[in-house]
């Protein structure tokens, strides 16, 4: 059985920096495609970042340029490095994994982006 355990979040001010971190267990890591999503309230959850088990990554149009999704796959991790944080990055961020056909979500971690 797969598990995701994130951390890193918190509360920051506008134009701070925050690390996320996602831990999986579970053999195939590797070969995943891994995301990070968030939801804010009343709002749907939407892809912030992905990268492939290739390392090839995507990003939203809001968060190009600010965050950098990358990978450890010795240590089963992804990240997600947030700079120039904004408060509508302000949301509960979540980590899932995809392998094969089937997909896994973590139980999310809380950042807040104050103004």
């Amino acid at each position: 059985q797969v598990q995701l355990v994130e951390s890193g979040g918190g509360l920051v001010q506008a134009g701070g920096s925050l690390r996320l971190s996602c831990a999986a267990s579970g053999r195939f890591f590797s070969i995943s495609s891994m995301g990070w999503y968030r939801q804010a309230p009343g709002k749907q959850r939407e892809l912030v970042a992905g990268i492939s088990s290739g390392g090839r990554s995507n990003y939203a149009d809001s968060v190009k340029g600010r965050f950098t999704i990358s990978r450890d796959n010795a240590k089963n991790t992804v990240y997600l490095q947030m700079n120039s944080l904004k408060p509508e990055d302000t949301a509960v961020y979540y980590c899932k994994q995809e392998i094969f056909r089937d997909a896994y979500w973590g139980q999310g971690t809380q950042v807040t982006v104050s103004s």
